[in-house]
């Protein structure tokens, strides 16, 4: 099995290719929808696309923009095919992002930040350093402002809770890193998520630091 990872503009993202990461999708229980991955398609700048041959096992939404002048990489919506592929799919589109950070933002400390509605998406944030939340961190006055600042860039201005990091659904299904492989054995994170109401479409603002030199020797997944 040999995975390849291509981005591009989402500007040259076509129908046919929406339509089987929709396609992807409905294989699963993730649930994102064509409507859905229009928008995301307008509203964010990259879209990755991972292919196991010819066929599609993973995609996801993404930005590297400056926030406040902080480098920062965003994730907006991710995906991987559910089956025993999911750890490789996901290593390999996370190398992705990381190799096209460094290229944006070489020799500085960079921002990784998406959403999360389960316990094993903090998988995705293995090698980070200062990760928030986490269990038994009281967030600083500095990181739940970087809580608020992002929920507002994924469309949830004033609906987050600056102590839990949880954003309050709007009754939608909400984007998300959406990864269901195994739950992380560095921390339990179970706790973080026990006052989300993923019927109403609550998630888990999340974040973390991938740092210059990480980034330099390849110390992330890749």
């Amino acid at each position: 099995m040999t995975i390849e990872v291509a981005t591009k503009d989402t500007t040259a993202l076509s129908d046919a290719e929406l339509a089987e990461m929709s396609d992807m999708c409905a294989q699963g229980p993730v649930g994102f929808e064509l409507g859905m991955l229009s928008k995301h398609a307008q509203d964010w700048v990259l879209v990755s696309q991972a292919r196991d041959d010819d066929e599609l096992v993973g995609f996801s939404f993404a930005t590297l923009e400056r926030i406040g002048g902080t480098p920062s990489l965003l994730v907006g919506l991710a995906a991987c095919a559910s089956d025993g592929r999911q750890e490789v799919v996901m290593m390999a589109m996370l190398a992705e992002h990381y190799a096209k950070a460094l290229l944006a933002f070489p020799d500085e400390d960079v921002l990784f930040a998406t959403r999360l509605t389960g316990p094993a998406g903090f998988r995705i944030f293995e090698g980070l350093s200062d990760i928030v939340p986490r269990p038994g961190h009281k967030a600083s006055g500095e990181e739940r402002a970087w809580g608020r600042r992002l929920a507002k860039r994924f469309g949830a201005d004033g609906r987050i809770d600056d102590r839990s990091f949880v954003v309050e659904g709007s009754g939608s299904p909400v984007p998300c890193f959406a990864f269901g492989g195994p739950s992380p054995s560095a921390m339990d994170t179970a706790s973080l998520f026990e006052s989300l109401d993923v019927s109403r479409g609550d998630c888990l603002v999340a974040f973390g630091w991938a740092m210059a030199e990480d980034l330099a020797a390849n110390l992330l997944p890749r």
